[in-house]
Order: structure tokens, then C-alpha cells, then sequence
């Protein structure tokens, strides 16, 4: 039985020949339009040479080339190169000296043509999925003389297709994903192959798909590959993964085609479909009544089959707490119920409590949109704690006077034991808040007296703890916060805001404003502060000033005339009384430095000292300054020039530190030349200072060796005066 190779290769040479038996004819009897002009033979010159003028030879172009487009099978590997096919022209008649030559895609490496018979071959293997055809260029020329003998032609040699290539998933492995519970027939996704053959020559490129791991779950479409389920109710529970083989194969599926494979898992996604289940019917919990509020006291769980939000669920409590004593909330983590307080537990009051706790879904089911619930039953039971005391207030408000005495009773405190004990309180002061010791209480029955005298000025307010433990036992301690405000009186005097200093014109006017003055008071009256002002009685009468009310608690010093002088009097001194409006009032004197200054035109002060009367009328203050500058200066240059002239007339001085009478010469002696060896010693040469700064010279006589430098030289001068 002959192979799938050797059918499409007869086919091919029948192809070839029927073209041959059909185009031949043709060629000498059509003329083609657009082709390239064919050489004329010598047999048409000579018939055209032979007619009459006037007479013209209609005649056609003739195709010179058998065809234009040639076939070559790919992936051929004979012994032998292949024929492709055969160029001829109607100059080629047997007596001709003609050449072919080929030119263009592949030519003389991946083609050949025999240059006296027009055969083509194909050298090489040739892969239709590489290039599907070759262009190229065919002509005749002169064998002797390479001058062409017709115009190039072109045309095409096409690899035609066998299949070789398989069909390929390039994108896979694939991974894709549908609903639990999903209908038959939904789709899954499409996986797709490609097929490097020739999609229209045959069928080597259509493509059959189908299943071969993964039924009776998913099928798949055999033409578009589309991957559907295949099996009602799968439920991601029971299992959440599958891996569907999938192949896709050529030639329509038929036998002898080429096929690839691959792999895609269908992750099965999460709905609601399951409810949560309390993993018992019946919780119990035994729950001390002294716990915090907010702390837990109990946990519960339900379980869901699901996952993520649809496996989320909340807690309530739907019987068993009509007084709201309990709360219950979600851990988000764990998806736990914890059960907290929202209120004390009272052992003495209720000792057990029965709740009915429900979970519910936060999301819907998926077949309806009632949502999943399950229900437990909680039983709590409440066990006794030996409480502290209970004050009657978390905090007490109490008032004091400043100037109440001590041991004054501020205030009651009261604590009792709601054990059912009741046994006796004792009360006390937390020393941390009251560090000063200014309260004390009455351990017995809670009352808080006056320790030091207050002032509202220093500390308005008071905070303190006071703690309350039962007799016998003082672990259990509770406490309460006691603020004690010091309530004021009027036992402060009102004061100048500040320490005014007013200033006053010589060329002002009567009735100008000196100075606006305001009071303060440490005190803090109900009604208010309001101040009254005066001068005090011996002021009354007053020539230089007076006070006129703001009414704002507040006054006007005014001046009486403009006759103030600086060299009559510089300074002037105003004592003003102020008051309140305290029971009983509060007064005090204050006294007003009133300067009297000279001023500009404009009222601007410029100097308020006496001494200023003495300068030159127009004389300013920088002027004079400029002035005084000038003076320093001439006296610095006359200091340097005296000093320079004592420096001239000075005499030189030699300020050496060697030893001057190394130098001196005695005149009345006579040396005796190099061989005298008592006029000069040589270790005092070459030591000068000696031992102590002096040695003994052989030529000076005693009383002259120790005296100072100075004395020494009056006295040679003396000795030389007296030689001379």
C-alpha cells in the first residue's frame, strides 16, 4: 500500500502534466496581454520583409515561457535533486546557441537550471513553514555572446504542503475555574491549538479536539474547544480540583494525523451552599461576678462547610437576656462568639442565666435569598466573688470656704459592702492626691474635715481619692474620686494692672489725657469686679491733676494747666485709692510717677532730664553726640603725636643682655700683648654669665666686680675722668 508521501507526489506530476496539455495550445494561439515581448523568429522577418508597402503584417506577441507558476513538494529528500520543472521558449527549436539563466529568491543555491534544456531542480530540502514560495527571474541569452535574446520574465515556485507539523496549545498548561454546583453545559473556557501547516491546502491544518482525562466531569467541543461541565451537583466539599487531558488532532481527527496535548485544571469556586453548624447543642459557663465589664466570659463556634465570606457568620443573643447583661460579637480571625459583659453580674441578685445564641450567614444562600441560621442553647452560671465596696457616687462635689478653720467638715463620703456578709467599711485617703495633707477622714464613717487653711488665690480645686476596704479584709479596695472647690471672699485688695510711669509735656494742654489706668483683683466675685478710684484726702485739692471715671473700671489722669516746668520740678508723684465691690470692700493706694518731659511739636516726647536746658536752642541730642565724638577724637591724635616727639628725642639705647663690662677698658694699665694671660680670663669668654650670672674679672679690682651694670659704668666713667 503506498505511503501518504508517494499519493501527493503522483498527484502533483498529474497536476503538472494536464497544465502542460492545456497551456501548450494555448500559448500559439491567445495572445497575453501584459507579457514581455518574445525575440521574432527569422522565418516571420523574412515573410514581413516580402510584403508590398502600404501593406502592413498584423501580427502578436507571443509568450515565450510554457508557464509562470511552478509547484515543489516540501520536506522531499530523495538521492537526487528534484525536478520542479521546465522553462522553454520557441527560440529553442534544436540549431539555436541558446543559454538559461535564473535569477532572484534561491537561485544557484536552493535552485538550478540547466542551461541548454530550461530543467529546474530544487538542491535542497525546502520547509513550506519556513517560506511558502520563491519569486524568480528567468531568461535566454546568447550562449556565446551572453546578449539576451528575449525580455526577463518572472514567476513562482510554491512549496506545497504535506503534513508535518503538529497541532500545539501554546499557552497551556491552562488553569481555569467554575462554580460549585454549576448546570450541565456551562462553560469553562476555551482552550485553542495552532497547527505551522498550510490551512488551505488539505486538511493537514483542521484541528478535532477532544478529551482524554478528566470525563465524566468536563467535555469539550470537538471544533471549538470550548470545555464545559459535564456532570451535575460537583461539590467543592467533596472535591475542589480536577485535571482535564486534553488533545487536539489534525487531518479532521482522521488516522494517520499528527496530535498534541495539554493539561488544564478547573479549580471548582466556593458558594454559599452550606449553613453553619454549633458544633454542640448546649454550652456552659461558669462566670466569677466580679468580672470587668468587656471581658470575656465565654466562647462559642459555628463551623461552615464553605469558604471565605460565604463561611462568615454572626452571633446574637435572641432569649435569655431581657436586662442586656451579656453581649455577644464575632472574632474575625477565628470566627469564634465571644461572650462579654455589658453589664455587672450580681451574685446576691442572680446566680444563673440561660441564653439561646443564634449564627447566621452574612451572605445568602445561593438558591434563595433566606440566609443559613443554627441555634445553641448557653447556660451560665454565676459564681460568688468577695466584691469590694460600692460607693454610693463614682465621685463627690464637695465646697469649702477659703477662710473656714480647721478641722471644718467638708463632706460625707459612704461606701457599703454588697456581700451578703456586710461587713463593716473603713475609709481612707490616698496620700498620692494629697500630698500637702490638707484633708483628713474619719476612718469610721467617711467624713472629710479641713487639715490646713486654704487659699482660693493659690489652689481653686482639690482632687482627691479616697479609697474604702472592708474590715478584716483589705484586699478587695475600691475608690472614689472626691473634687473639693475652695469657694472665694474678699480678702484680696484691688491693684494697678501694672507699675505705671505717665509722662507729661511742658507745651501741653489742660485737660489732656496723662495716663489711662486700670486695677486687677486676685479675687473672684458672683457679681463681678467694679472698681472705684480716688485721690487720696490730702490730694483733693490737688493744683498739677486730676482723675476722671471711664466707666469701665477704669480713669483718666488729666493735666490742670500747661505751666509744667522741667527746671521747677522734674517729677511728680499721684497716690490713688482704689476699691472693690467685696463684703467687706478691699482698698489700697497705688501711686502714679508722672515725669515732665520735653516734647516736639507733634507731642512727641524727645527728653525728660534737666540737664537738657542747659544746650543751645535747635541744639539736638544727635548733634551733641556728633560733637562729643569730635572732642574724643582730637584728643586721641594729640595723645599719639606727644608720644610720637618722645620717642624722637630719646637717646639709643643698646638692650643687650650680655654682660657690659666684657667691653670695658682700663686706661691705666698697660697690656702686656698676647702673652699677658691676667688682663682677660678665657672661661669667662666663653661663659660670660658664669655660674650665677657674674664671675670674678682678674683686671677689675674687687669693689667694682658685684656692683649693678649701671654703677659699674659711673664708676669707670668716674676712674677715666680722673685718668684724663
Amino acid at each position: 500500500m503506498p505511503t501518504r508521501s508517494e499519493e501527493m507526489l503522483m498527484d502533483l506530476w498529474m497536476s503538472l502534466l494536464l497544465v502542460w496539455i492545456t497551456c501548450v495550445p494555448s500559448v500559439s494561439m491567445t495572445p497575453i496581454t501584459g507579457q514581455s515581448r518574445s525575440t521574432q523568429t527569422g522565418g516571420s522577418a523574412a515573410m514581413a520583409s516580402g510584403l508590398g508597402e502600404g501593406q502592413r503584417l498584423l501580427s502578436r506577441t507571443k509568450r515565450g515561457w510554457v508557464w509562470n507558476q511552478m509547484f515543489v513538494l516540501e520536506e522531499f529528500s530523495g538521492p537526487d535533486p528534484i525536478l520542479v520543472g521546465r522553462l522553454h521558449t520557441d527560440l529553442d527549436v534544436g540549431n539555436k546557441n541558446i543559454k538559461y539563466v535564473l535569477a532572484g529568491e534561491g537561485a544557484g543555491t536552493i535552485f538550478a537550471i540547466n542551461e541548454l534544456t530550461g530543467d529546474i531542480h530544487a538542491m535542497k530540502r525546502l520547509d513550506r513553514e519556513e517560506k511558502a514560495e520563491y519569486t524568480l527571474t528567468a531568461q535566454v541569452i546568447n550562449a556565446d555572446t551572453d546578449e539576451p535574446l528575449e525580455p526577463p520574465s518572472e514567476f513562482i515556485i510554491k512549496v506545497q504542503d504535506i503534513n508535518d507539523n503538529p497541532p500545539q496549545f501554546l499557552q497551556g498548561p491552562y488553569r481555569a475555574s467554575v462554580a460549585e454546583m454549576s448546570a450541565v453545559g456551562t462553560s469553562v473556557t476555551t482552550v485553542t491549538a495552532t497547527d505551522a501547516d498550510d490551512p488551505v491546502y488539505g486538511n493537514s491544518a483542521k484541528l478535532v479536539y477532544s478529551i482524554l482525562q478528566g470525563q465524566p466531569y468536563f467535555s469539550v467541543d470537538p471544533n471549538s474547544a470550548t470545555i464545559k461541565v459535564a456532570l451535575n451537583d460537583m461539590d467543592r466539599e467533596m472535591r475542589d480540583e480536577y485535571l482535564v487531558v486534553i488533545q487536539a488532532k489534525d487531518m479532521g481527527g482522521h488516522m494517520g494525523g499528527l496530535s498534541g496535548t495539554t493539561s488544564l485544571t478547573v479549580t471548582l469556586i466556593d458558594i454559599n451552599d452550606n449553613p453553619p453548624k454549633f458544633s454542640k447543642n448546649l454550652y456552659e459557663f461558669v462566670i466569677p461576678e466580679d468580672l470587668p465589664l468587656g471581658k470575656m466570659g465565654g466562647k462559642v463556634k459555628a463551623n461552615d462547610r464553605d469558604y471565605g465570606d460565604n463561611a462568615k457568620s454572626t452571633y446574637s443573643i435572641i432569649e435569655g437576656d431581657d436586662q442586656g447583661v451579656f453581649e455577644i460579637v464575632t472574632d474575625t480571625q477565628t470566627q469564634e462568639g465571644i461572650l462579654k459583659l455589658k453589664k455587672p453580674l450580681d451574685y446576691e441578685t442572680k446566680k444563673a442565666y440561660t441564653l439561646k445564641v443564634e449564627a447566621t450567614n452574612i451572605l445568602p444562600g445561593h438558591s434563595s435569598t433566606a440566609h443559613f441560621k443554627d441555634t445553641a442553647t448557653v447556660k451560665i452560671a454565676v459564681d460568688d466573688s468577695d466584691e469590694p465596696p460600692v460607693f454610693s457616687k463614682s465621685m463627690y462635689l464637695l465646697d469649702v470656704n477659703e477662710n473656714a478653720p480647721i478641722n471644718t467638715v467638708i463632706g460625707t463620703v459612704n461606701a457599703r459592702d454588697p456581700d451578703s456578709s456586710k461587713n463593716t467599711v473603713r475609709y481612707f485617703i490616698d496620700r498620692h492626691t494629697d500630698l500637702e495633707r490638707q484633708f483628713n477622714i474619719n476612718v469610721d464613717d467617711g467624713k472629710i474635715t479641713l487639715a490646713k487653711p486654704l487659699d482660693r488665690e493659690t489652689d481653686m480645686w482639690h482632687n482627691i481619692t479616697v479609697t474604702a476596704t472592708e474590715v478584716g479584709n483589705h484586699s478587695p479596695i475600691s475608690r472614689a474620686i472626691v473634687a473639693i472647690r475652695v469657694m472665694d471672699i474678699n480678702d484680696n485688695a484691688p491693684e494697678f494692672a501694672t507699675e505705671y510711669e505717665a509722662f507729661l509735656c511742658e507745651n501741653g494742654k489742660p485737660g489732656q489725657v496723662i495716663q489711662t489706668i486700670s486695677a486687677v483683683d486676685k479675687d473672684d466675685p458672683v457679681q463681678g469686679h467694679y472698681f472705684n478710684y480716688r485721690l487720696v484726702p490730702e490730694m483733693l485739692n490737688n493744683p498739677n491733676f486730676t482723675i476722671k471715671n471711664n466707666q469701665d473700671n477704669s480713669i483718666s489722669v488729666l493735666a490742670k494747666h500747661d505751666t509744667f516746668r522741667r527746671q521747677k520740678q522734674e517729677m511728680y508723684f499721684l497716690p490713688i485709692i482704689v476699691t472693690d465691690n467685696g463684703h467687706p470692700p478691699m482698698s489700697s493706694t497705688n501711686t502714679l510717677t508722672i515725669r515732665v518731659c520735653g516734647c516736639s511739636k507733634d507731642g512727641i516726647v524727645q527728653s525728660c532730664n534737666v540737664e537738657a536746658y542747659v544746650l543751645p536752642i535747635g541744639l539736638s541730642m544727635g548733634a551733641l553726640i556728633a560733637i562729643l565724638a569730635c572732642i574724643i577724637l582730637l584728643l586721641v591724635i594729640v595723645v599719639l603725636f606727644v608720644t610720637l616727639r618722645r620717642h624722637k628725642n630719646e637717646p639709643l639705647i643698646i638692650k643687650d643682655d650680655e654682660d657690659v663690662r666684657e667691653n670695658i677698658i682700663r686706661y691705666d694699665d698697660e697690656g702686656g700683648g698676647e702673652e699677658d694671660t691676667e688682663a682677660f680670663d678665657i672661661a669667662t669668654l666663653q661663659n660670660p654669665d658664669g655660674i650665677n650670672g657674674y664671675l670674678p674679672r682678674k683686671d677689675i679690682k674687687p669693689d667694682l666686680q658685684f656692683m649693678p651694670r649701671a654703677e659699674s659704668l659711673l664708676a669707670f666713667r668716674n676712674r677715666e675722668e680722673t685718668f684724663w
